[in-house]
């Protein structure tokens, strides 16, 4: 066994890389050409489709719900604050929503999930669009945490559970209409900046899990993937950009406005897109860090580092 592993070693890789030379270049012209394809002529409209949004009462989840109200859908709004799903209630429904409903609730609780998944069904007499959009970010460095670890549970329960538990209620419904899955993630599940660690590793886990849901449910469920680089909502905010060490460098990272990204990941979504990476260009910083790995380790050291001091 030894001797075919080294074997592999020697012939698998060599002939692996001057085979993606020969293949990506062309399926790349044919993605181009698929997408122009949904664009121009396979563009889902959800006029009358129920979307039901986590995290609806700000930032992307709030604009997701103005997006899908422009383009005539109904929604299920979900978040823990009512007053503020109250404000985007009233909005959506003067943006076009034919009909809309808030339900105050707590993603991470499973009890919670199963209730508003019901609700909606029950309200709308259908399923076509989950949105997993709730979630929340702390910015330390790992060793900083005096609390017990056990205490940032609610990171992952939110980031990650909150995803998991809605979508096991959602999917007999999903698989009914054909519908379609939206897991709101993160650039840095893949950048991996410091003082994120347990924000990067649940988004990472929310790629992961429904990347193999993807499989396991196959044309059923259609599953769209959204990476969001640096967005304006409640999530950056000046207080957490200063504990991340955003506000020490010495160049101003640009925030892409959360209007501009939700009309993003609708027109994808509609698209049957199986990942979106917004803005385009943070697509650069992944391509950075697959082919010089090092290199970029040691800038984010270098920039963001505990012992980093930028006068």
């Amino acid at each position: 066994m030894d001797l075919i592993q080294k074997l592999l070693n020697i012939t698998l890789i060599p002939s692996t890389f001057f085979a993606l030379l020969l293949l990506v270049p062309p399926f790349y012209v044919l993605k181009f050409l698929s997408s122009l394809f949904k664009s121009c002529l396979n563009h889902e409209s959800v006029a009358g489709k129920v979307a039901l949004i986590t995290g609806a009462s700000s930032g992307i989840g709030e604009e997701l719900a103005y997006e899908y109200a422009r383009r005539g859908a109904r929604l299920a709004l979900v978040a823990r604050r009512e007053d503020r799903l109250r404000s985007v209630l009233d909005k959506a429904l003067q943006l076009g929503s034919p009909d809309a409903m808030i339900i105050p609730a707590d993603v991470s609780n499973i009890e919670d999930s199963q209730r508003f998944v019901a609700q909606t069904v029950n309200h709308f007499g259908q399923l076509d669009h989950l949105v997993n959009n709730a979630g929340i970010a702390q910015a330390k460095f790992f060793d900083e945490f005096s609390e017990k670890l056990s205490d940032l549970a609610p990171m992952m329960d939110i980031n990650f559970w909150g995803s998991a538990y809605a979508t096991h209620f959602a999917v007999p419904h999903l698989r009914k209409s054909r519908g379609k899955i939206v897991v709101i993630s993160s650039a840095a599940a893949w950048c991996l900046p410091p003082r994120m660690s347990f924000y990067n590793a649940s988004k990472a886990a929310t790629i992961s899990f429904f990347e193999t849901l993807r499989a396991e449910f196959g044309p059923d469920i259609g599953i769209t993937i959204v990476t969001p680089g640096f967005t304006k909502t409640e999530m950056t905010s000046d207080q957490l950009l200063e504990q991340m060490g955003v506000k020490t460098l010495p160049f101003a990272v640009p925030l892409e406005s959360a209007e501009r990204c939700a009309k993003a990941i609708v027109k994808s979504t509609c698209r049957g897109d199986m990942y979106l990476i917004e803005p385009s260009w943070t697509r650069t910083l992944m391509w950075l860090k697959w082919f010089l790995a090092a290199p970029v380790d040691w800038c984010f050291r270098f920039l963001l580092g505990k012992h980093r001091v930028i006068h």
